[in-house]
């Protein structure tokens, strides 16, 4: 049983508040924020507001309005501000609370998909924030001998005894319940959060430059160009990964990066894998082939789409290469999770027909309220099988709106 217990409600207690504003100030403090403007405002705007009691009003478009000072009418789907600045907020709180001299620490934490802090209370917090006169554990309260001459002084003693004793079974029962009632978020990583081998994400990466160029430490003005062999990634693959690897922090698991190019079979039957990417990236196409849902195009490479291996013919999910070009296009993504027969490990696949998809499949895997509605759409064991789900996303200007459940399909 963990020594700590988190709570999105507002602590009743002034001194427990003033432990948070404290401990907010100390995580402020650490280069992982105190180099950022926008990081620092943003969380400390998110908890003061719950510790207002004003938790409703944390929406997207309420931070883009009082945060970074966006009109009242601006379009969330077009600017995704608040959601990126969220997502690199967890991953540098994951980063903080990993570092030694923090475990016995209050946690400030921002679930994902949420806009709400949570607060965690090690025991040890407890102990160091109970003022003189508060209500102290049973062992370290009661005087001894027990036995009091006063009847009444007694009944009291043995009422706190009993309190303490129902208050105990209530917090076994909380976490009983927990435990038997995960959420679909915790069900759908628990192969990975379970697993004692840290992740491995396989992202696409391409050669893209032969050179180089380095600059004079003495005169940074004088530049010279070498030869050189330069792997880079598309920064819309970068977000998923970013995204995932920080949901994966805040459950204290490890993960590793590499190159489609450089990742091998030996590499895959490690550890569980999340792939990232489809047309760039053949580990996602090997992977995805065999599945109901899998990627396609034509010869040509100017129309691709996602085929239903149950009505190949369907043509639902399908770009044209040209539509793409122009930055605004309904795109297409597959979300799997699956045991792999080739390595016996669980692999996960966040990837679109194009960009757009892609960013908005790893958004759908962080998102509370897209994987419940996963659940709701799954058969009730949906947890246990493997799954496969195509999803569909409004681009505009580049940018990827919230994804949307077209279909689910478990085996």
């Amino acid at each position: 049983m963990l020594s700590e217990q988190l709570d999105s409600s507002i602590p009743s207690r002034k001194e427990d508040r003033a432990a948070i504003v404290q401990q907010l100030e100390r995580l402020l403090q650490n280069p992982h924020f105190h180099k950022s403007k926008r990081f620092p405002v943003f969380l400390k705007f998110v908890v003061t507001e719950a510790l207002a009691g004003r938790a409703d009003n944390l929406k997207e478009r309420t931070l883009g309005i009082e945060v970074f000072g966006k009109d009242p009418g601006y379009d969330t789907t077009d600017d995704p501000i608040v959601r990126v600045t969220a997502g690199e907020i967890r991953k540098r709180i994951a980063q903080y609370y990993q570092e030694p001299g923090h475990e016995h620490e209050i946690k400030v934490l921002l679930p994902p998909g949420s806009y709400v802090p949570q607060f965690c209370f090690p025991e040890e917090a407890k102990a160091v924030a109970t003022p003189p006169g508060s209500v102290l554990p049973a062992e370290a309260a009661l005087p001894a001998p027990l036995v009091s001459a006063d009847p009444i002084r007694a009944l009291s003693w043995g009422t706190l005894i009993g309190a303490l004793v129902l208050l105990l079974l209530a917090i076994g029962v909380g976490f009983a319940w927990q435990a038997l009632h995960p959420t679909a978020m915790e069900q759908f990583w628990a192969p990975f959060v379970k697993s004692p081998d840290p992740v491995l994400f396989c992202i696409a990466d391409q050669s893209q430059y032969s050179t180089i160029n380095l600059r004079d430490a003495a005169n940074p003005l004088r530049q010279t160009t070498l030869n050189d062999h330069m792997i880079t990634v598309i920064i819309d693959d970068v977000s998923p990964l970013v995204n995932i690897a920080g949901l994966l922090q805040t459950y204290g698991r490890t993960y590793r990066v590499q190159g489609e190019t450089a990742t091998t079979l030996t590499d895959l039957r490690r550890s569980p894998s999340v792939f990232i990417g489809a047309y760039d990236n053949s580990w996602t196409l090997r992977l995805t082939a065999p599945l109901r849902f899998h990627f396609a195009n034509n010869a040509e490479m100017t129309r691709f789409w996602i085929e239903d291996r149950n009505n190949p013919s369907r043509q639902d999910w399908l770009l044209e290469r040209s539509r793409q070009d122009t930055g605004t296009y309904k795109d297409y993504a597959i979300v799997a999770r699956f045991l792999d027969p080739n390595t016996d490990r669980f692999v996960v696949v966040a990837a679109g027909v194009a960009r757009g998809g892609t960013v908005a499949a790893g958004e759908f895997l962080v998102d509370a309220r897209r994987l419940d509605e996963l659940a709701r759409q799954g058969p009730k064991d949906w947890s246990h099988k493997n799954i496969e789900v195509v999803l569909e996303t409004q681009v505009i200007d580049g940018r990827s709106g919230p994804p949307r459940i077209d279909e689910v399909y478990t085996w």
